[in-house]
């Protein structure tokens, strides 16, 4: 065997899709189920969870006159079933059908490294040229007193609930907590978050978030919790300054740790971070010269095309015969993420704070989408654009933005920063009108002329 994976998610599939690519043998062993997080738990689910709160709090809120339509009841029971069957055709097409088709097995088995060369899979020895560990994460609990105590929902057993609870407290105000929060608002339930509102995003943008909550109806408390306990049927929530929050239904989104247990990595020589995820170096190569790993294992930026890039690269050189040829790394230049609330928060490249710590003498603008024709047309203008660029050069660092489909801006981000484009190359370049995508062209515009502009000019 040329490459034995452990796991079968975004990373694992990545890295059995180029092994077999370059005419390897390789197998995926899963102890769990095929297709790890994004399809199961994560980005599949929760974003078809919360296409549907959208639809429902749209046709609540909407801005049109004219335009009659009202929200009723959820029935979460049918919603959870229609996700569930999403998730399982996706899971077939996507996994199942795929690996069929580059004609690599997927073994079911619980793993364990036996020594420095060898893994056991359900207690039988199973050797290969290379191993590359893609077991993903889980959320983590933090310990915090009384939480052993009380019940308690995380990210993946929110989306198996078949009835809306009727009041939610969240813990943590990261992406998850957000969208966890959104979603369960938008449904119709009375939820609290309690935490730092999303603590690394721009703060103009954070700041203009906190009101869209707000309007939401959800309370938000940007406090540490300190303790929980059970009261009368309910959860109480103590925060840093002794406020309490009383909820029917708890909700941790406190992070994720690595999902590493049992898989004996002192056994086979690889080292972990205090946190527990494995130690790679830039070539996704661990402790140990035969072991690689990748994905949300190897404490990688938590995203599914993140994980694939880096499996990818690690089935590669695992497999050089060339000690020599140029070995394959993953380049985070112009990195893109979106956070799925509504309106959704997104970025590409670099923060104001992470450009100055890298020595870049920056400079910013930040467009209101109030100045942006398509947010006007919407009559949506909750939101803004910000772009960082090098105040010597005027090339594009990053951009940020919270609006309706804000995640669809940063594919452009990205290839201008990738591209190393300047603000008067993005503020020249062809934008169609009445995008929200075009915002991205006013707002490098603004690098050179802060006073209003016409519709198209």
């Amino acid at each position: 065997m040329d490459l034995a994976v452990i796991g079968s998610g975004g990373a694992a599939m990545a890295a059995a899709i180029a092994a077999r690519q370059a005419g390897a043998s390789v197998v995926l062993i899963e102890q769990g189920t095929l297709g790890g997080t994004c399809v199961n738990v994560g980005c599949v689910p929760s974003k078809t969870l919360l296409a549907a709160a959208g639809a429902r709090h749209g046709a609540a809120t909407h801005p049109f006159t004219g335009v009659e339509t009202s929200a009723g009841g959820v029935d979460l029971a049918a919603l959870v079933a229609q996700k569930d069957e999403l998730v399982g055709r996706l899971r077939q097409a996507k996994y199942a059908d795929v690996a069929d088709a580059y004609e690599f097995p997927v073994q079911p088995g619980r793993v364990r490294f036996r020594n420095l060369e060898t893994l056991e899979v359900d207690g039988r020895p199973l050797r290969a040229r290379a191993y590359l560990i893609a077991t993903g994460a889980v959320p983590d609990v933090p310990d915090l007193p009384g939480l052993p105590d009380v019940p308690y929902l995380t990210s993946t057993t929110a989306m198996e609930l078949t009835e809306l609870p009727e009041s939610l407290v969240v813990i943590g105000a990261g992406y998850v907590g957000m969208e966890q929060a959104q979603l369960f608002a938008h449904l119709g339930a009375r939820v609290t978050i309690v935490g730092r509102l999303a603590p690394l995003a721009e703060p103009e943008l954070a700041e203009l978030l906190a009101g869209v909550f707000a309007e939401d109806g959800v309370t938000v408390v940007q406090e540490r919790a300190t303790a929980v306990v059970g009261q009368a049927g309910e959860v109480v929530v103590t925060t840093t300054s002794g406020g309490q929050i009383t909820g029917q239904q708890l909700l941790l989104a406190t992070g994720r740790r690595p999902r590493t247990d049992g898989l004996g990595l002192n056994a086979a020589g690889v080292k972990a971070d205090h946190r527990g995820f494995v130690v790679v170096d830039e070539y996704q190569r661990t402790s140990n010269p035969r072991i690689y790993a990748a994905g949300d294992v190897s404490g990688a930026p938590q995203y599914v095309y993140v994980a694939a890039a880096g499996g990818r690269a690690a089935a590669l050189n695992a497999l050089r015969e060339d000690c020599c040829a140029p070995q394959a790394r993953v380049d985070y230049t112009g990195l893109p993420g979106v956070v799925f609330t509504r309106p959704q928060l997104a970025s590409a490249g670099l923060t104001e704070a992470q450009a100055l710590a890298a020595g870049h003498r920056c400079e910013c603008r930040v467009l209101s989408l109030a100045d942006v024709p398509r947010a006007l047309a919407n009559r949506d203008t909750r939101g803004a654009v910000k772009v960082v660029a090098d105040a010597g050069t005027g090339r594009v660092l990053g951009v940020h933005a919270l609006a309706d489909g804000a995640g669809e801006i940063m594919l452009a981000a990205t290839y201008a920063i990738k591209a190393g484009m300047t603000v008067d190359d993005v503020a020249d370049t062809w934008a169609p009108y009445l995008t929200m995508a075009e915002s991205l062209r006013i707002a490098a515009g603004l690098f050179r002329n802060q006073m209003p502009t016409s519709c198209c000019a």
